[in-house]
């Protein structure tokens, strides 16, 4: 065998004990006993030490000054390899160790603090959380940005400074859009009612199997916090019930089906190797953002989804489609992320964003950070935060570490401006087919111009690839005025 044959064969196996390690936090999150989270914890520090150990080993670097690429794919595949060990190589052992049990253990702390409406009670494990993150990042990035080193965990070849540039030319437009919508004195009524756990749930299963999503090779459950799971051929989903407001369970499905979606569409060729998951979280998000909003809150398919509400749910409080469009892209000043309309979530994310870069810089600590989110939730939305579920507890990433992150949800809705762009220009009868319920030229669409490339290409070549134009925030905002300003008689 080559050093290239002997590299892939290893990498096969590293790949297969991170998606056991994988499967591991799914189970945390979804049916893990309550009492389990402390072994559960030095579970996953054990499978990290075994997972750190593998991609550090002297082998791997003696295969990769051997290897010879033979084509685009093994191209790939080293480049891919190279960069991962390049970072695995420059932490500690023991820091990586740690890092898995706090954050495995963090996520129950997190979850019974947010249940309690308690700060205080998460604030020590986020200050730890921090602490290590900051060790990380120190020792991955020498003398660079340390925030820098860590958001190419999620988007690789991205900095800080422009993603920051992007927020500044995008938030003129929004802040604008927003003020003529909540100045427009039209409020749509929201949807209301009682909608039963099992019927959302039953309802949600059929809903993703619309958009593509393979249950043979998936499953839905529930989590405090919707995510996705796994890639390949166990592909997993989550989704949470609110039994008074049934779309925060329906489009959190949807988000979460794009993302499945995408790891269920990459060629099986590409199966347990690095090629093998989506190629980063922006392009991720540039799925489940185009399934949920371009697809999902479109007015061609929820005027076929009104149907499918009033035949399971009986007669809505909406008289027509029209007004269940309108509810459904209704635009207010919410305190929740994930049920953000689309003119207010990108502001969410930039509050995430400073606040993030600050706490790794140093320039926020952990103490004065339910303050800092406070004051800015207030400047940025016009409401007072009410309670810390509604503030800095709402969202999981901090618990697991995840400082970085954030950014790449904005990331994706400017990726998916510009796939959703030429995707209309390629099949004008997307709309027809939307209307019918007929999602699979939309979906076929994605899957076969960038998701079954896998990790391929680079994030960016692969969005310029299928929409075959340079990267813009300007087909997402030229999206969202055309749309909101019908909706809103701007």
């Amino acid at each position: 065998m080559s050093a290239y044959d002997d590299l892939i064969a290893y990498q096969h196996d590293t790949q297969a004990l991170a998606e056991v390690m994988g499967r591991l936090g799914w189970d945390q999150e979804t049916v893990m006993p309550r009492g389990a989270a402390d072994q559960r914890s030095e579970e996953m520090a054990a499978m990290e030490s075994v997972l750190h150990a593998r991609r550090t080993d002297p082998r791997v670097g003696e295969w990769l000054q051997q290897a010879e690429a033979k084509d685009d794919v093994a191209k790939a595949n080293l480049r891919l390899i190279r960069r991962h060990y390049d970072r695995a190589v420059k932490v500690p052992a023991d820091l990586a160790k740690a890092l898995a049990k706090a954050t495995s253990r963090a996520q129950g702390i997190w979850a019974e603090a947010r249940a309690a409406e308690d700060v205080d009670a998460f604030l020590p494990t986020l200050t730890e959380i921090l602490r290590l993150r900051r060790e990380e990042a120190a020792a991955i990035a020498g003398d660079a940005d340390p925030y820098d080193a860590l958001l190419q965990d999620y988007e690789p070849g991205t900095t800080g400074a422009e993603i920051e540039a992007l927020f500044s030319r995008m938030r003129p437009r929004l802040v604008e859009l927003r003020g003529k919508i909540l100045s427009s004195g039209y409020d749509p009524e929201p949807l209301a009612g009682h909608f039963p756990e099992t019927t959302q749930l039953l309802f949600t299963h059929e809903i993703a199997k619309t958009f593509g999503y393979d249950f043979a090779h998936g499953r839905i459950d529930k989590a405090v916090h919707p995510f996705s799971s796994g890639s390949g051929h166990d592909v997993r989903i989550t989704t949470r019930v609110d039994e008074s407001e049934p779309l925060g369970c329906l489009y959190s499905t949807i988000h979460e089906v794009g993302h499945g979606c995408y790891e269920q569409h990459i060629e099986d060729a590409y199966l347990l190797s690095v090629l093998g998951q989506g190629v980063s979280m922006g392009v991720h998000e540039s799925q489940s953002r185009s399934y949920e909003n371009q697809m999902g809150r479109s007015r061609a398919f929820t005027g076929w989804l009104f149907d499918k509400m009033r035949d399971t749910y009986g007669d809505l409080n909406l008289a027509d489609a029209d007004a269940f469009h309108a509810a459904v892209n209704r635009v207010r000043s919410g305190y929740i992320r994930t049920e953000a309309d689309e003119v207010h979530y990108n502001l969410h994310i930039l509050l995430r964003f400073d606040l993030e870069r600050a706490l790794i810089k140093g320039d926020l600590e952990v103490a004065d950070l339910e303050a800092a989110w406070n004051d800015r939730f207030h400047a940025d939305f016009g409401v007072a935060v009410d309670k810390p579920s509604n503030g800095m507890l709402q969202d999981v990433h901090w618990s697991v570490g995840l400082f970085g992150y954030f950014p790449t949800y904005t990331l994706g809705n400017v990726y998916a401006g510009c796939l959703f762009k030429t995707l209309r220009e390629d099949l004008p009868e997307v709309d027809a087919q939307m209307a019918a319920g007929d999602l699979s030229g939309a979906t076929g669409w994605m899957a076969e111009n960038l998701q079954r490339h896998g990790g391929l290409h680079e994030p960016r070549e692969i969005v310029e690839r299928a929409s075959r134009a340079p990267v813009s925030e300007g087909p997402l905002l030229d999206y969202l005025d055309a749309k909101f300003g019908a909706i809103y008689g701007l």
